[in-house]
């Protein structure tokens, strides 16, 4: 993103300290900038100002200017004076403009804060050690930090519903609502969902659905991430883990060609959930229901947990001995993934080269997009196997040029990565007809007739990177380790294409990457380690020079506009 221009920038002054920021901007971004906390709850950067939390009420005054004469009214030691309002000001609807200063740490503030906070905790349990939310909760934080430390309330406190389930994935306690609006907001602006509002008044106001209607769009998620407080829980998560036990490791969600943005949480080689990763040229702060769903693969009855050859349990070595005794026989032909990983792709076109040429087929797989973070193209590196040149044309729908190749006696083995031929086309007499090198994560049917199967990983027990709909690289870490009988794509790709070339090859994403840089001109100058957190674009003027990039499904575009793509 280039920087604004110098005319885009007013100067403001927040305690003290000088900073330019662009026109718009409000308070609470401006001194976050300054590395200055203004403490808010209603406010979010991706949703519609409300200011009906107070939380982030400041001082705010203005360069005193002579009515008359037009000039500054100066202090008594020569300085412009600054004209104080007599009330604070919230932060949240307050734009930058020039001259304006802000104070954000005086005891005029420090009171207001202490005043909105003893407010919100009136008639909100104070059983922080059993809320779900504890470890990462805002009101719980900024009750420390700003809150009085006691409190003057001895009534009774108003108890209102507990354990509500909004929808099938949104369960409401709704005596710990601090009535942000945050989650009605998003389901207005953001799915387009209107179906949450506040109902009765005062102390008894209450978050609930319209009648007849519930929380069920596939971003209801979304709610949870952003309420502030642990009204708002996750019936997948609810209970299971403390966040403080889980590690966070960086992610793509792999459903779609969006690419967004995301953190596994796991603990002791176990996923407990997944979230979004804020990336503002992807996802914003979003992400769908269905791509937190993905890390049950891990663990799932259908999972591979060892290589086979012959239909039984091998050691990974002895499986890709005999993978590569059926490859040098000949007359190979391979089915690639827009599934696999960028390292994958450029090593199984290795493969492809070592084994006499081979042709490569893939497969699309398609959806409706819904105009949001899920795309039509439901692969997340379909983008990638065209720049590392493993296709050159977009994929069919089925694999009716395979299958007529097969039945012409023209293909006798068949390499297959993370398809199931049967969906994809390919008849049961067909299969009869070759013998089947599989690597796969999961059993598929007719899986049963291969001669060799490679148990590989899922995204979420290897690192790599995918390219996504708007040619964006971005890389994903290891988060937890495999089963103990699978390995590495990497390593089992890079043996076979070694195996039969007769030359070492990479199989690390780093030394995929060196390799990558110095063939293809798309990666040139690039790096696995000097991908940034948010990704990188690959440069228009090398997407220009490529065959493919005709149609404009291939074209970039951004998320928001290309999600239906």
């Amino acid at each position: 993103m280039t920087a604004p221009a110098q005319t885009d920038l007013v100067t403001v002054v927040i305690d003290g300290k000088e900073i330019a920021v662009p026109k718009g901007t409000n308070i609470i971004e401006a001194a976050s900038r300054l590395g200055i906390e203004i403490p808010h709850y209603c406010y979010h950067p991706k949703l519609s100002v409300v200011g009906n939390c107070r939380m982030c009420l400041v001082e705010m005054g203005m360069p005193m200017i002579d009515r008359g004469s037009g000039k500054p009214i100066l202090d008594d030691h020569g300085g412009q004076k600054i004209g104080w309002m007599p009330r604070p000001a919230i932060a949240c609807a307050t734009a930058a403009v020039p001259g304006m200063q802000i104070r954000t740490t005086t005891e005029l503030v420090k009171q207001c804060r202490e005043g909105v906070m003893e407010f919100l905790l009136v008639n909100h349990p104070l059983d922080c050690p059993i809320c779900d939310q504890a470890g990462e909760c805002r009101l719980q934080e900024f009750a420390t930090d700003y809150g009085r430390g006691y409190s003057r309330f001895i009534e009774e406190k108003n108890v209102k519903p507990k354990r509500t389930r909004l929808g099938p994935r949104v369960m409401l306690d709704d005596e710990r609502c601090i009535l942000c609006s945050r989650c009605i907001r998003f389901c207005q602006e953001v799915p387009k969902d209107d179906v949450l509002g506040f109902v009765d008044r005062g102390s008894y106001s209450t978050l609930t659905c319209y009648p007849g209607k519930q929380l069920e769009n596939n971003y209801s998620l979304n709610t949870v991430d952003i309420c502030p407080v642990g009204a708002l829980t996750s019936t997948d998560f609810r209970f299971k883990m403390r966040v403080w036990f889980l590690k966070q490791t960086p992610s793509i969600d792999t459903e779609s060609s969006v690419g967004a943005n995301t953190f596994v949480w796991a603990r002791e080689g176990k996923i407990y959930r997944i979230t979004p990763r804020r990336n503002d040229a992807v996802n914003d702060t979003w992400m769908a229901d269905s791509g937190r769903e993905l890390y049950q693969q891990v663990e799932a009855e259908d999972r591979l947990n060892a290589c086979h050859a012959s239909g039984k349990p091998v050691p990974a070595p002895e499986a890709l001995q005999a993978a590569v005794a059926l490859l040098k026989e000949g007359k190979t032909a391979i089915v690639g993934s827009a599934r696999a990983s960028l390292e994958e792709q450029f090593l199984l076109k290795k493969v492809a080269r070592a084994a006499g040429g081979a042709p490569v087929h893939l497969v699309a797989h398609t959806g409706e997009g819904d105009g949001l973070l899920v795309s039509a193209d439901r692969t997340p590196n379909l983008r990638g196997a065209l720049l590392t040149g493993l296709i050159d044309t977009l994929p069919p729908a089925s694999l009716e040029a395979l299958g007529a190749a097969i039945d012409a006696g023209e293909v006798q083995t068949l390499v297959v990565v993370r398809e199931d031929l049967l969906a994809a086309g390919l008849t049961e007499a067909q299969l009869e007809r070759v013998r089947i090198i599989h690597l796969d994560t999961h059993r598929r049917p007719g899986l049963e007739r291969a001669a060799v199967v490679l148990a590989g990983l899922t995204v979420f027990e290897k690192a790599g990177s995918f390219v996504n709909q708007q040619f964006r690289v971005q890389k994903f870490q290891k988060a937890v380790p495999g089963p103990g009988g699978a390995a590495e794509d990497l390593f089992l790709l890079a043996t076979l294409a070694a195996e039969l070339g007769g030359e070492s090859m990479p199989s690390t994403p780093a030394s995929v990457w060196q390799a990558m840089a110095a063939e293809i001109a798309a990666f040139r100058g690039m790096t696995f380690a000097g991908i940034p957190d948010d990704g990188v674009v690959v440069e228009a003027g090398r997407l220009a020079e490529l065959p493919f990039v005709e149609g404009e499904s291939l074209h970039y575009k951004p998320a928001a506009e290309a999600a239906g793509v």
